[in-house]
């Protein structure tokens, strides 16, 4: 695509504005001007046929052409019953003769003339002007109006030039400086002295490079947390295999074998919650919000991990009597309800029990997951939240993201979550807590 110049362009408006408006001022004034100088040239006509009446009546036979110049502003006919033809004061043929008196505009052998006629005894004495005098005239106060404009035109245009150079100089001074950065930096352009034009601009900007550098930032904690936390079952997984290379018997393989398979189901999820961290990324913020019915959600969530209970023979319940409305995104949501759950199964010894609540009031939407598992010791309560920790005494296999994953979720959709006993101080309980929203409109 082609660029253009926006100094180019608001020159090229300025003046073109400039001069329509000269334009528009000249045909204005050629209007006024032909009006007043009909005016004039007219009352000119009516006092030289005047004047000639005054005389009584006139001997043509004594009156000569006063001048063949046909420059001569008027033409004087006189028609008299005793001639056969008119008097007139230059060597043409006769303009037609009006039939009243006053004034008319007739058109003669290819000119168009203003006439102004009156009657003087047995006489007619008609004062003519051609029309295009008046045009002239009219079109000479016109000029004299536009010609300056045209002269001072170029002046206008050089000087317009450095104006708008000078307003678009911040523009400049803010591309310079972007192109003198290292390419690793994002730090904000300061706003200082900024025309308040360009500083939205500026600010747009600003507010990219902070999106870029939380993005970035968030790229390199994955990599990072990825090369950290895959080292060890990777490495795990390599002695894995070395033990099953060196097995004196199909026991000890088939030992090795199974422990493999269980460092390669907890890298699969650890990999997983990686992924799912990533996802959730500051840009997910910026993702339109929804009126979501947490208790459907919560419903469909605990159906898809329903065979994950029934495999250890988990009670898993859903208490949602009522629709409850957040403003979110669905697929965060359902990324926390699908760790909470999982969670709980996870966490619960066979024959156990898994119960989720979801409250609505007035203020807010309350879901709860309860667990009778082995629960989380008070002090260890807020550090589980933190990225790849684990619990002490945890048995089963896990990343120590889920719950960080939860939290950060929560947050996004302006909700908590706190972590306490049951009501029978067995197990856990793990509240979120979220603004109530209006319900979604239904067609």
């Amino acid at each position: 695509m082609r660029a253009f110049s926006i100094r180019r362009r608001l020159l090229a408006a300025l003046l073109g504005a400039l001069l329509a408006a000269g334009v528009v001022a000249a045909i204005a004034t050629y209007a006024s001007a032909r009006n007043e100088v009909d005016a004039l040239l007219d009352e000119e006509l009516r006092q030289i046929a005047l004047s000639l009446r005054d005389y009584a009546q006139l001997d043509l036979a004594r009156l000569q052409r006063a001048s063949d110049d046909p420059e001569l502003r008027a033409l004087v006919q006189i028609w008299d019953p005793a001639f056969e033809r008119p008097y007139s004061s230059r060597a043409i043929d006769p303009l037609p003769r009006l039939s009243a008196e006053g004034f008319a505009t007739v058109d003669h052998e290819g000119r168009s003339w203003r006439v102004y006629a009156t009657p003087s005894g047995k006489q007619a004495i008609q004062v003519a002007q051609p029309t295009a005098l008046r045009t002239e005239l009219a079109a000479r106060s016109a000029a004299r109006l536009l010609f300056p404009v045209i002269v001072v035109l170029p002046f206008l245009g050089l000087l317009g030039w450095w104006i708008v150079g000078r307003g678009l100089a911040p523009l400049a001074t803010v591309a310079h400086t972007l192109s003198q950065r290292d390419p690793t930096s994002l730090r904000a352009v300061k706003v200082e002295n900024l025309p308040i034009e360009v500083l939205p601009l500026v600010e747009s900007l600003n507010a990219l490079l902070d999106r870029l550098e939380a993005s970035f930032d968030t790229q390199r904690r994955f990599a990072a947390d990825a090369a950290h936390e895959l080292r060890t079952p990777l490495t795990a997984l390599t002695l894995q295999v070395q033990l099953a290379a060196r097995a004196q018997s199909d026991d000890e393989r088939a030992r090795a074998l199974e422990r493999m398979e269980q460092g390669v189901k907890r890298a699969t999820r650890l990999v997983q919650q990686l992924l799912t961290m990533a996802r959730l990324d500051p840009e997910a913020a910026g993702k339109p919000a929804m009126p979501i019915d947490l208790s459907l959600l919560a419903t469909v969530v605990a159906d898809e991990l329903q065979p994950l209970a029934a495999q250890k023979s988990i009670l898993l319940t859903v208490e949602a009597p009522t629709p409850a409305w957040v403003l979110g995104q669905e697929d965060a949501l359902r990324i926390l309800l699908t760790n909470l759950i999982d969670n709980a199964i996870r966490y619960t010894g066979p024959d156990g029990r898994v119960a989720i609540g979801v409250l609505t009031s007035e203020a807010s939407v309350r879901l709860s997951v309860q667990d009778n598992g082995p629960g989380i010791h008070p002090d260890e309560r807020e550090r589980v939240f933190d990225r790849f920790y684990r619990g002490r005494d945890v048995a089963a296999g896990g990343s120590g993201l889920g719950l960080s994953i939860v939290r950060q979720v929560a947050e996004m959709h302006g909700g908590s979550v706190t972590l306490s006993a049951t009501a029978e101080q067995r197990g856990l309980q793990t509240l979120a807590v979220f603004p109530a929203a209006v319900p979604a409109r239904t067609l």
